[in-house]
C-alpha cells in the first residue's frame, strides 16, 4: 500500500501543480501558499476528529518540536520556494528540478534512517529519472530570460531541499503515531509560521489585497485541496507504509503524470518523445516496486 499511496500522490500532485500554474498568474506564490495550507488546516480538523477523535497525539517533547519544525521548512517555505519557480521556469523546468528529490531522500535516508536501495531498484531509480528528462526537458530556452531561469533553478533546488529534510525528520514520527495527526500539525505549523512573517513584516495589508483582487477561485480551491489536503495525505501514506528511498522514487513519477494531464486538461501536444519518456518513467516504478 505504501507504493500505491506515493504513486496515488503523483498523480495527485500533478494535477494539482497544472491548477497552481494557472493559479499564479494571479496570485504570488506566497499568498498562495499560505491560501491552501490555511484550507487544508480547515478540511484537516473534522478529517483527525472523525478517525482520531479530539485526544492529542502522545508525542515526546521532542517528537513535537520535530513535527513542528518539520512543517514550517517542508511546507511554509519549501512550498512557496516551489510555487516561485512555479512562476518563474513553468512546469516543465520546474519538473526537470524537482528530480533532485530522489537523490536528496535517498542520500539523507541512508545517513540518517539507515535505508538503502538494491541495486536493481537503483536501476530502476535511474530509468525513472531518464524518462522525467525525457519529457520535460527543452532545449529551446528562449521563452524566459537567463536571470528567470537561475532564479528558478534556485528556488526549485533550495524547495526540493527543504522537502527531503522535512521528510526525512518525521519519517520515524510517521511509523509510530497517528498519521492524520501528523499531517494535520505539519499543515497547521507552516500556516502558522507563514501569518507569523506576515504580521512580523507588517505585509498583512499587500497579501490581503491580493486575495480582495479578482482571482480564480474555483481554480485556487480545487488545487489547494489536491495539492494540499489530499496529496499532503497520500505522500505522507506513502512514507509511512514503505522505505523514504522508495516512496521518493514514487514520487518522480509526478513529472511524467504533468505530462499527461496537461495533453488531457490543457490539450497540449502529446509527441513520440514525450510519450516515450512517460512510458520509462513508468517501467521505472516497476522496477522499483516488483523487482
Amino acid at each position: 500500500m505504501g507504493e500505491f499511496f506515493s504513486v496515488a500522490c503523483a498523480a495527485t500532485w500533478a494535477l494539482a501543480v497544472i491548477l497552481f500554474r494557472r493559479s499564479g498568474e494571479t496570485l504570488p506564490a506566497f499568498e498562495l501558499n499560505l491560501f491552501k495550507n490555511w484550507l487544508a488546516v480547515v478540511v484537516m480538523i473534522p478529517t483527525i476528529l472523525i478517525f482520531h477523535g479530539a485526544s492529542l497525539p502522545r508525542y515526546s517533547g521532542s517528537e513535537w518540536l520535530i513535527v513542528l519544525v518539520s512543517g514550517v521548512i517542508g511546507i511554509a517555505i519549501a512550498d512557496t520556494w516551489y510555487l516561485r519557480a512555479l512562476n518563474l521556469m513553468g512546469a516543465s523546468r520546474t519538473g526537470v528540478v524537482a528530480m533532485l528529490f530522489s537523490p536528496f531522500v535517498i542520500l539523507l535516508s541512508s545517513l540518517f534512517l539507515a535505508e538503502s536501495l538494491r541495486p536493481v531498484q537503483y536501476l530502476g531509480f535511474v530509468i525513472v529519472l531518464a524518462g522525467i528528462l525525457l519529457v520535460t526537458w527543452r532545449r529551446n530556452r528562449q521563452d524566459i530570460s537567463m536571470r528567470a531561469l537561475r532564479l528558478g533553478v534556485l528556488y526549485g533546488t533550495g524547495s526540493v531541499a527543504l522537502m527531503d529534510i522535512g521528510i526525512v525528520m518525521v519519517k520515524p514520527i510517521l511509523e509510530t503515531h497517528a498519521l492524520l495527526w501528523t499531517v494535520g500539525l505539519r499543515l497547521l505549523a507552516g500556516a502558522v509560521g507563514m501569518s507569523l512573517f506576515v504580521l512580523l513584516a507588517r505585509s498583512a495589508p499587500v497579501v490581503l489585497g491580493h486575495y480582495r483582487s479578482p482571482q480564480p477561485w474555483g481554480t485556487i480551491v480545487l488545487g489547494s485541496l489536491l495539492g494540499s489536503y489530499v496529496s499532503m495525505i497520500l505522500w505522507l501514506a506513502g512514507y509511512k507504509l514503505t522505505d523514504a528511498s522508495i516512496a521518493a522514487v514514487l514520487n518522480e513519477t509526478a513529472g511524467a503524470f504533468i505530462v499527461l494531464f496537461a495533453w488531457l486538461i490543457l490539450k497540449e501536444e502529446m509527441n513520440a518523445k514525450r510519450l516515450l519518456g512517460v512510458t520509462l518513467a513508468f517501467i521505472g516504478v516497476t522496477v522499483v516496486v516488483v523487482v
